[in-house]
């Protein structure tokens, strides 16, 4: 069985460590060889939070995000930098890049969407979670045409007050334009969390895209 590596990446104000048990839902044989990693953010002031220091991978302008909300993309690259170290760690012990997946969760999920279109390799997937476009299309430029050959998955409650659906709603027609495939699921009822629906879902997606060799 290959092995594989899964990166997940939390939202604000949360923590790595509290993410952990995600991988407990992941019971299928083909993921005994991969490897799970749940970073924690480092500590910084958050605009939208009236400068509190608070876990977070980058700065967020306003809340609740919007698809027209501001960004910060200077933060947001220095984030992308060490994601992709991380990343680039993991190949370099032998992993290939088909069987690397980077997921998040809010910031996470943003931040998520940024490193796999920003890394210059093709990689097994992103999957955003309750997340948004963190940058400016003048970035788009920057995308390698084997990064755009990585699977998207995103996935966003109807009911999210934080991350507006309108904000995720937005990432599609803009990874199309631009030539990324990416799978779009809604989900009525869920506000601004993850429920097992999405991480059984993420699960077989994962699965589905797992090279079988190394």
């Amino acid at each position: 069985m290959a092995r594989s590596f899964i990166l997940w990446l939390h939202g604000l104000g949360d923590s790595g460590p509290a993410n952990e048990p995600i991988k407990t839902l992941f019971t299928s044989p083909q993921f005994r060889n991969t490897k799970w990693s749940f970073p924690s953010a480092p500590s910084a002031p958050v605009t939208c939070n009236y400068g509190s220091i608070m876990p977070s991978w980058f700065d967020i302008q306003e809340i609740p995000v919007t698809a027209d909300s501001p960004k910060d993309e200077s933060s947001l690259l220095k984030a992308v930098q060490n994601v992709h170290a991380t990343i680039d760690k993991e190949i370099a012990a032998g992993i290939n890049p088909n069987n690397i997946f980077i997921c998040g969760f809010s910031q996470g999920g943003a931040l998520t969407l940024a490193s796999v279109l920003l890394y210059p390799k093709t990689l097994g997937g992103g999957a955003v979670f309750s997340g948004w476009v963190p940058f400016n299309s003048s970035i788009t430029e920057q995308i390698t045409p084997e990064a755009k050959r990585t699977p998207i998955l995103w996935s966003h409650g109807l009911a999210d007050r934080t991350v507006l659906f309108e904000a995720g709603q937005a990432g599609p027609p803009f990874l199309d334009k631009i030539g990324v495939g990416c799978e779009f699921k809604a989900y009525p009822g869920l506000g601004h969390s993850i429920n097992n629906e999405e991480l059984r879902y993420l699960e077989s997606w994962i699965k589905a895209r797992l090279q079988s060799s190394s």
